[in-house]
């Protein structure tokens, strides 16, 4: 049962009074305590604790959900966070529905002020503040305290802590829409490496730096070419984010591209740093290709800047492979060379981006040798052997984007 007493609700707006120095004073700390994130709830938490702080004794902050095409008054908010004294709540809700105020005030768009007077007990003063910004309404703050209704000069002050509220509301809105496009956009540009031949048992790992990126500029590739051979790709165009993604794409569409023309390694990296020379604003990008040769037992290298590629024998010791190094791809001098060298069946060949190896303020040869020593255990398939070198490096915890190949010719009559 709702517990009976006399209510009493008045619209109230802004207005003058309270002296100009305590105002700046509140301004002052609610600039400094709400919207150090961009996240809604965070936000709202804030919001509460301010108040609570300030100005009243509990104070709760709803959102209005996306889908406001309910019907039951109300529905469309849901609770973000609470500060204060629960139990104020909880008094409220015996009296009459909490969400009657503040449904009044979003319809209303100003303050709506409420005194509740129950048969026993202390009077309760409701205060529900509409959060507005730039034309959209993104919730209402409602505060409680005991005692003597909030004035005009209070109602201001939480009419102008609300709408600073509401803006970082909006940039947190803004943001999660704008991080919802680029997922979209990422999505799209992670492809993953053609097939090889069947007799290439194939591994590859992508590890994005960050927690706000699915994709960077690191990639890796298979093409498919006549005779049963296939050409393993790694690449890194230079630089982060988005953009660095979106410059991956086009170097390695282009790739693809040229790679079907079956030229040798050497000359596929000449035409495709001669197209993207010509493209302005294109990030250079090293790259290392890899043309497998079961049937001859050969592998044959051209790289444009990157690192070499390291090989794991069948008794699990590694050995970097040199490969003849020419300039960044996207860069116009197109000066590249092949080498071929033996692979036997039971190798597996790795070829990687530099944030599996690089560590902050340590030299290249010296993050090479830490790779060349390591010793994986043998005679375990591709996937795992590769998963067990990006562990046993901290490639999870690298400052860099992580991109790893690891192929080995299978044996014929082998899974």
């Amino acid at each position: 049962m709702r517990e009976k007493g006399t209510v009493v609700e008045r619209d109230q707006a802004a207005g003058p009074g309270r002296p100009a120095a305590e105002g700046f004073r509140h301004a002052e700390r609610a600039v400094a305590a709400i919207g150090t994130t961009l996240d809604a709830r965070t936000t709202a938490a804030e919001l509460a604790a301010f108040l609570t702080e300030e100005l009243c004794e509990s104070a709760t902050v709803e959102l209005v959900s996306p889908d406001e095409q309910l019907t039951e008054p109300g529905d469309f908010l849901r609770r973000a966070a609470t500060a204060g004294r629960h139990d104020l709540l909880e008094r409220l809700e015996k009296i009459q529905r909490p969400e009657d105020v503040r449904v009044r005030a979003l319809d209303a768009g100003h303050p709506i002020a409420a005194c509740f007077t129950p048969p026993s007990g202390a009077g309760l003063a409701a205060l529900a503040v509409p959060l507005p910004a730039r034309g959209r309404t993104y919730g209402v703050v409602l505060a409680l305290r005991t005692g003597r209704p909030f004035d005009d000069d209070e109602t201001a002050t939480v009419q102008h802590t609300a709408r600073l509220a509401a803006a970082h509301l909006r940039h947190a809105h803004e943001y999660q829409e704008v991080n919802a496009r680029v997922w979209d956009l990422q999505q799209v540009l992670l492809a993953d490496p053609g097939r090889p031949h069947p007799n290439v048992e194939l591994a590859t790992r992508y590890l994005p730096v960050g927690r706000s990126a699915l994709v960077g500029g690191d990639w890796c590739e298979t093409v498919r070419l006549h005779f049963g051979r296939t050409l393993l790709v790694i690449g890194d165009v230079m630089g982060h984010g988005l953009d660095a993604a979106v410059d991956m794409n086009a170097y390695r569409t282009l790739l693809r591209y040229v790679a079907a023309t079956d030229l040798p390694p050497h000359r596929i990296l000449r035409r495709v740093d001669a197209t993207m020379c010509e493209e302005r604003g294109r990030r250079p990008a090293t790259c290392l290709l890899a043309l497998l040769d079961p049937a001859r037992e050969t592998v044959a290298f051209a790289s444009a800047g990157h690192l070499p590629p390291v090989v794991f024998h069948r008794d699990g010791t590694a050995e970097l492979v040199p490969a003849p190094v020419g300039p960044p791809l996207g860069t116009g001098f197109g000066a590249y060379e092949v080498a071929a060298v033996p692979v036997a069946a039971d190798d597996t060949l790795v070829l990687f981006t530099d944030g599996l190896v690089e560590r902050r303020g340590e030299d290249i040869d010296t993050s090479l040798a830490r790779l060349a020593t390591l010793r994986v255990r043998p005679g375990q398939p591709v996937s795992r052997l590769l998963d067990e070198i990006l562990g046993r490096l901290g490639a999870h915890q690298a400052d860099d984007d992580v991109a790893a190949l690891a192929a080995r010719i299978r044996h014929r009559g082998s899974p």
